[in-house]
């Protein structure tokens, strides 16, 4: 098996700690190790064959925390095109040296999984049956609340009972919460991680078939004779999601449900559940930090000058040198609109 780790996107709903220059796969948000490290781990369970897709803005940052990866195994992206680009320019550069068969595990560089070894079993179930049936299988986790955040796999008829894999019969858009308690009071739904696995030669026929701009596309890369040829080339993609522009097109995927744990920390209030907290629910970082009557809070102190917070409850307090953000946990989601308006 191929893995690639998808590291180009910017964080922004983790403002002031995530930047589109440091973004957040780049921090060490839950213990030791940057997001993206632990990815990286996890990665090698997986195969020695791992190749990086970062954007040119922190490829730098990205390079120096995987000091192991050779430079020919990460992918530079000129600018963020979407993961619909990046797979196909994945693709295209793991078809010069490898097999054209071989499965390729898409991953993100964000996310927080504890269950190393479920995660390896996983994908390693959804290689074999996309190997053995020619199709695109996908990762998706069992939903434990609730999420209005994230879109939504239902599945369809059990295809492989000893694999345990299933048909996708649909796929939801983020719902709204009444909808949300739904999906997850059936059984039938999975959250849609953003796994993909698949050959070359799986992803090609289903580009042809249901996306052919991006099988256009492919070919266009693969005919660039220079680095200005492929620079211009990349620039000129569609920047759209690989879901919106494949996955939720193609008619015969596979979708095995995820044997692991599973936080996409895309909010202050998801990366409070992902950190431990004190009798009171609070959590805090860094020092010169005091709390008085505070309850079920996150709190952290990047910077020397002293932080109080008095008297609120289900709030996020972030004090670093690119910003300070207070937000109501619950509305955490809006920190990424607020993060571009200040970049304009």
């Amino acid at each position: 098996m191929i893995t690639v780790i998808i590291a180009g996107g910017s964080g922004s709903r983790l403002w002031p700690l995530s930047t589109p220059d440091y973004p957040k796969h780049l921090l060490a948000l839950n213990g030791s190790g940057s997001l993206l490290q632990n990815t990286y781990a996890r990665a090698k369970r997986l195969s020695s064959k791992i190749y990086v897709i970062p954007e040119v803005s922190h490829a730098h940052h990205v390079k120096e925390q995987l000091p192991d990866l050779p430079d020919s195994h990460f992918i530079v992206e000129p600018a963020r095109r979407g993961t619909a680009s990046c797979i196909v320019a994945g693709l295209e550069r793991i078809a010069r040296d490898n097999d054209s068969d071989e499965p390729i595990a898409f991953m993100a560089a964000d996310h927080y999984i504890r269950d190393v070894d479920g995660f390896a079993h996983s994908f390693k179930v959804a290689a074999r049956v996309s190997k053995r049936e020619g199709r695109i299988v996908q990762v998706g986790a069992e939903p434990d609340y609730p999420a209005t955040g994230f879109g939504y796999i239902e599945k369809g008829d059990l295809f492989d009972e000893d694999a345990f894999i299933f048909d996708v019969k649909q796929f939801k858009e983020k719902p709204t919460y009444e909808v949300a308690r739904g999906f997850l009071k059936s059984g039938k739904y999975l959250w849609n991680c953003g796994y993909f696995v698949g050959s070359v030669d799986t992803f090609l026929k289903a580009m042809k078939q249901y996306a052919p701009k991006l099988h256009q596309e492919y070919e266009a890369l693969k005919s660039c004779k220079t680095a200005a040829d492929y620079e211009k080339t990349y620039l000129g993609f569609e920047n759209i999601a690989i879901d919106y522009a494949l996955i939720e097109k193609v008619e015969d995927l596979l979708v095995a449900p995820a044997a692991f744990d599973w936080m996409d920390l895309g909010s202050f209030g998801d990366l409070h559940k992902a950190v431990e907290s004190d009798q009171n629910g609070n959590h805090t970082t860094g020092g010169n930090v005091e709390l008085e009557d505070v309850e079920n809070s996150y709190v952290r102190n990047d910077e020397g000058r002293p932080v109080a917070v008095i008297g609120l409850d289900n709030v996020a307090v972030i004090n670093t040198a690119n910003g300070i953000l207070v937000t109501r946990k619950d509305l955490a989601q809006k920190v990424g609109d607020i993060s571009k308006r200040f970049k304009k």
